[in-house]
């Protein structure tokens, strides 16, 4: 059975933003909620790779994680400052070998990442050399992060560029990695599979929705991000984070029709961004996961 983790992201981005929580108040959420773990988010004030630059400083992280009864599904970093299509690949790892060595010092096994840059529509020659760069510099992280057994996975979303179904499938394969994976997360899945939200030039839509486009990932997919979609996006951008039972996925057929690939994941982190609800969704939607689980 996957153990349950919550994304700390969700108390300080968004509604949260001007007066985050505290780490550790997210850690006494978590446990108090009945969570197995946190997934870190990498922007301050929550734990960040230059506040946690030794192995002393990590392994006391971990030690406050742990004493909430708690462990880590992963670590989603911030690459702002490098967006990867279009920086140059040392200062992209750069950042990147900070993050790793953050993962490896406080024994995580999954690292998070994004496209960063915007969607929009370019020239064939400026996609081509933005596509090929971003899967150069890729393969390179996920041949190091994967020598030190850290799982380097790609969250596609609305809000960033290659966020068609087919330019995810495509990108995987041109990194061409084994340690190179996709973080399936069902809200942006829905937004792109079903809404084509934010797709530039024709939209590109799979009649079998979420359920199609894991089926398309078959073999490709790291990591999972679990949350409904009511068919929104959120300001705009990106998808926005539906309670689980109030929005359009059907999620005790998904969890069928993925199985046994889905109960095979070690962790399935529950991700609420820009919900000003997410006190009250994450401890109910922790409620309904574990009730198609034991089901």
């Amino acid at each position: 059975m996957p153990k349950i983790s919550i994304g700390s992201w969700a108390f300080a981005f968004g509604p949260f933003e001007r007066d985050p929580w505290p780490f550790e108040r997210v850690l006494e959420y978590a446990a108090k909620s009945g969570y197995d773990g946190v997934e870190i988010n990498g922007f301050r004030p929550h734990p960040h790779q230059d506040d946690y630059d030794s192995l002393q400083k990590q392994r006391e992280l971990v030690k406050m994680v742990g004493g909430y009864g708690l462990g880590i599904s992963g670590y989603a970093p911030d690459f702002a400052s490098a967006p990867p299509p279009l920086a140059g690949a040392d200062e992209y790892l750069g950042i990147f070998r900070k993050c790793l060595a953050f993962c490896t010092g406080c024994g995580i096994n999954t690292l998070r990442v994004d496209t960063v840059s915007p969607p929009e529509a370019l020239s064939e020659r400026e996609y081509g050399e933005r596509f090929a760069r971003l899967a150069d510099t890729w393969r390179i992280a996920a041949e190091e992060s994967g020598r030190e057994g850290v799982s380097f996975v790609w969250e596609f979303e609305p809000g960033f560029w290659l966020n068609k179904p087919g330019e995810v499938a495509a990108l995987v394969d041109a990194v061409g990695h084994d340690n190179f994976k996709v973080l399936f997360d069902t809200s942006h899945a829905y937004m792109g599979a079903v809404v084509g939200a934010r797709h530039t030039g024709d939209k590109q839509l799979l009649p079998g929705g979420v359920i199609e486009y894991a089926q398309l990932l078959h073999g490709k997919i790291g990591h999972l991000h679990l949350v409904d979609s009511d068919g929104t996006l959120h300001d705009n951008t990106t998808s926005t984070h539906a309670p689980f039972g109030h929005g359009n996925i059907d999620f005790k057929s998904f969890i069928d029709k993925m199985d046994p690939a889905m109960r095979a994941f070690p962790w399935w982190c529950v991700d609420f961004c820009f919900c000003a609800e997410a006190e009250q969704y994450g401890a109910e939607g922790l409620v309904y996961l574990k009730r198609i689980l034991e089901n």
